[in-house]
C-alpha cells in the first residue's frame, strides 16, 4: 500500500486524512471511515452481473495495512457498513475481523445498514448506533446540525471533477471540509462519486494513489 497522509486540525484535534479513503484520529487512537458497502459486490453477482471477487479482498486488505501502520485501538463506521442483506462477504469480513479479535468497532447506521443489530455483532461490530457523540465531534452517516460540535458523516461519496491539460475531464474522490463539517469519502472502491451535491464555502482535499492535494 502507498500511503499519502495530510494532517489537519479541527477542535484542537488531528485529523490525519489519507489517499486511502479513511482518516486517523491521532489524540483518540481512533480509524474513521464510511460507507464499506459490505456484500455489494455480492449483491451485484447474485442479480446477474459478473464482478470480481477481488474488490471486496482489496477493501479488507487497505483495511488491514491501514491499521497495521496506524496501530488504532477502534474504528468507527459512519454509517453504510453493509449494502444489501446478509451474503457471502459477511464471512469474509468475520473471518477478517477475527485476526484483530480486541479491535473495537463502532457503528453509526447509514440508510443501507437495514440488517439486524445482532447479525452485525455476530460479525465482529462491536457497537450500533443512530448517532455517536464525543468530546468534540458528533459522528453521523449524514449530515446534522450543531452549534458546538464539529460533524464527521459519509453517505455522498464525495468526489470532484477536473480538467487535465488536454480537455478531458477526471475525477477523484475526495474529504470535504468546511468549518462546521467534515465529509468522508467512500471507502469501498467500489462506488460512484457525487461531484456536484456539496456543501457551500468547504475545502477539498483529493487524492491519488499516490499524493492527497488541497483546493
Amino acid at each position: 500500500m502507498i500511503l499519502a497522509e495530510k494532517t489537519i486540525n479541527v477542535k484542537q484535534q488531528n485529523l490525519v486524512l489519507t489517499n486511502q479513503r479513511a482518516l486517523f484520529w491521532q489524540e483518540a487512537e481512533t480509524l474513521v471511515l464510511s460507507d464499506l458497502h459490505l456484500g455489494k459486490t455480492a449483491y451485484f453477482r447474485k442479480n446477474g452481473i459478473a464482478l470480481p471477487t477481488e474488490i471486496i479482498d482489496n477493501d479488507l486488505k487497505r483495511l488491514s495495512d491501514l491499521i497495521f501502520h496506524f496501530h488504532p485501538k477502534r474504528m468507527i463506521v459512519v454509517g453504510d457498513f453493509v449494502h444489501a442483506g446478509k451474503n457471502s462477504e459477511f464471512k469474509l469480513f468475520a473471518k477478517w475481523k477475527s485476526q484483530f479479535s480486541n479491535f473495537k468497532i463502532i457503528l453509526i447506521k447509514g440508510n443501507h445498514d437495514r440488517i439486524a443489530k445482532e447479525k452485525m455483532i455476530d460479525i465482529g461490530v462491536t457497537e450500533v448506533c443512530e448517532i455517536y457523540e464525543e468530546e468534540h465531534f458528533i459522528f453521523s452517516h449524514e449530515k446534522v446540525e450543531s452549534q458546538e460540535k464539529f460533524v464527521i458523516s459519509g453517505h455522498l461519496h464525495p468526489g470532484i471533477r477536473m480538467k487535465t491539460p488536454v480537455g478531458r475531464f477526471v475525477k477523484f474522490p475526495c474529504y470535504i471540509v468546511s468549518d462546521f463539517q467534515l465529509i468522508l469519502p467512500a471507502f469501498s472502491s467500489f462506488t460512484g462519486l457525487d461531484t456536484k451535491n456539496h456543501p457551500k464555502n468547504s475545502s477539498y482535499y483529493f487524492f491519488t494513489k499516490e499524493e492527497i492535494y488541497t483546493i
